[in-house]
C-alpha cells in the first residue's frame, strides 16, 4: 500500500482497519502518486479514508502553507471528514493544522485567525471557501498541492459548480485534483475535462444496492393526498428513530409543522436552516431527543444518527440514486431496517428501475390500521388492463335504454362485475 509514516500505520490499526475497502485499495496507490483521480463508488464505500490516508502520506507538516483543500456539499458532511482527518492527525508527534470552514461558525475570528497563520490541511464547503478564498482572499489556497471535491455530484445538484470552478481557478496548475462522486452526470463532465487531464478512473461496482437487513415497502397513494397517507402511516408505526424524507424544503417545513401539530415528537432539517440551529438538532437527534425527523435530499447523505429503525420517503427522490442514500440512514450494522415509501401512478419507470437494480419491493396498503400484503403491482396492473378492455358484448350483459327504476344503476354495475369475475376465472382456467 506505500504507507511509510509510522503515525498513519498506527492511526489505521487504531481505528480499526482489519482490510482495506476496494475504492481504497485502488485509490490510495495511485493518490500517493500524485495522479488525478475520478473515484465513483456509492456511499459506505470508504473513499473518505481513500483520500485522506495518501494526503497525510504526501504531506509537508514542516509547511506553512496551505497544502490540502477538501471541499464537501454539506456543513454535516464536512464535519465528517474532519473528524476522520483529526483521528489520523492525533497520532502525529508534529502538529497538524486542520481548519474546517463551513455556514454558521464565528467569520470575524476565522478571518483574524487566517491574518496570523495559515492551516495546511483545508475542509470545507464551496460556498464558505469561495468567501474566505477569491472574496476576502484571506485563505491562500493557491499553495495547496491537491484539492478534493467530495460527493460531487450532489454539489452541483445544489448548485455549488460555479463555486468549485472559481476555487479551482486559482490553484496551480500542477494541482492534484481528485474528485469523487456516486455517480458522475453528464453535466459534470465538462468541469472534469477542465480541470483534470488523464485521470485515473476509479469506478467500483456497489456490491450490493441496498443492504440485505433493510425492507423495502411501497404504499400506493391513489386517490389519497399524501398527508392523509402519512397520518395513517404514523398511526401504524412506533419506531425508534424515523427520517422522513422530503424533496425541497419547503415541503419540509410544511410536514414538519404538520406532523408536530399532531403531538408527535420531532424536528425539521434541511439546507435552510442556520447552521448552529442544525447541529443543535443533530446533537439531539443522537441523544434520542426525536423520534421524527424530517428532512430534504440535501441532508440524506450528511445525516448520521444512531438507531434510525425506519427511513419514510414522503415524496420518491428526483434522483434514482438518491434512494439508495436515503434508505442506507437505516438498516446499519446487524440491525433491521424498513424503509417505506409513497408511489403514484406515475412512478411505474422509477419503480421498475429500482427492482432491475435488485431490490425486492413488498407492495402493501394501510388497512385497518395495519400495513397489509398486496397483489404485485405488476399483477394488478395486469388485471386492470384485461377488465379495462371488456365491453358488454364480451361480458353478455344487456343493457335496457327505457326509463329505469330508482336502484338499477347500481344493479347493473353489479352485474357487470360479476361478469367480469367469471370471464377472468375462465381465462384461468385455460
Amino acid at each position: 500500500m506505500n504507507i511509510q509514516k509510522p503515525y498513519i500505520k498506527k492511526a489505521v490499526e487504531e481505528l480499526g482497519f482489519k482490510a482495506f475497502t476496494e475504492v481504497q485499495n485502488k485509490v490510495i496507490p495511485v493518490a500517493i502518486k500524485g495522479e488525478d483521480i475520478i473515484g465513483c463508488s456509492q456511499t459506505g464505500s470508504g473513499k473518505t479514508h481513500a483520500f485522506l490516508i495518501p494526503i497525510f502520506e504526501n504531506l509537508d507538516v514542516s509547511s506553512d502553507d496551505v497544502e490540502v483543500v477538501i471541499t464537501s456539499p454539506t456543513r454535516e458532511l464536512a464535519n465528517q471528514i474532519y473528524t476522520f482527518a483529526k483521528q489520523i492527525a492525533n497520532h502525529s508527534e508534529t502538529l497538524i493544522d486542520i481548519r474546517r470552514y463551513t455556514g454558521g461558525s464565528n467569520r470575524q475570528k476565522e478571518l483574524e485567525r487566517l491574518e496570523k497563520s495559515q492551516p495546511q490541511i483545508v475542509i470545507g464547503t464551496p460556498g464558505k471557501l469561495r468567501d474566505l478564498a477569491i472574496k476576502e482572499n484571506k485563505l491562500k489556497i493557491y499553495s495547496a498541492k491537491t484539492f478534493v471535491v467530495d460527493e460531487a455530484d450532489m454539489a452541483m445538484d445544489s448548485g455549488f459548480l460555479e463555486d468549485i470552478d472559481q476555487i479551482a481557478s486559482v490553484m496551480k496548475e500542477d494541482l492534484q485534483m481528485m474528485v469523487f462522486s456516486a455517480t458522475i452526470p453528464e453535466k459534470l463532465k465538462p468541469f472534469l475535462r477542465k480541470y483534470m487531464t488523464n485521470p485515473f478512473e476509479v469506478y467500483v461496482k456497489p456490491q450490493e444496492l441496498s443492504s440485505l437487513n433493510i425492507e423495502h415497502v411501497f404504499v400506493p397513494l391513489k386517490s389519497k393526498q399524501r398527508k392523509t397517507m402519512i397520518d395513517k402511516l404514523l398511526q401504524v408505526l412506533n419506531p425508534y428513530v424515523a427520517i422522513i424524507f422530503c424533496n425541497t424544503k419547503e415541503t419540509v417545513e410544511e410536514l414538519g409543522s404538520h406532523i408536530i401539530s399532531q403531538g408527535y415528537n420531532a424536528a425539521k432539517l434541511h439546507g435552510g436552516i442556520p447552521a448552529r440551529e442544525r447541529n443543535r438538532i443533530m446533537k439531539m437527534a443522537n441523544n434520542g431527543d426525536f423520534q421524527y425527523i424530517i428532512a430534504s435530499d440535501i441532508a440524506s447523505r450528511g445525516i448520521d444518527i444512531d438507531g434510525v429503525s425506519h427511513v419514510i420517503n414522503y415524496e420518491l427522490p428526483r434522483d434514482m440514486e438518491f434512494y439508495v442514500h436515503r434508505t442506507g440512514r437505516t438498516g446499519r450494522a446487524s440491525y433491521d431496517g424498513l424503509a417505506i415509501s409513497f408511489y403514484g401512478p406515475n412512478d411505474d419507470a422509477y419503480v421498475d428501475f429500482l427492482e432491475q437494480k435488485g431490490i425486492d419491493i413488498a407492495y402493501k396498503d394501510i388497512k385497518d390500521g395495519e400495513l397489509v400484503h398486496r397483489r404485485e403491482r405488476k399483477e394488478r396492473d395486469k388485471r386492470e388492463r384485461v377488465t379495462a378492455g371488456f365491453d358488454k358484448h364480451t361480458l353478455n350483459v344487456k343493457k335496457n335504454n327505457k326509463k329505469v327504476k330508482p336502484g338499477y344503476k347500481k344493479k347493473y354495475h353489479k352485474k357487470v362485475q360479476e361478469a367480469k369475475k367469471r370471464v377472468l376465472r375462465k381465462k384461468r382456467r385455460s
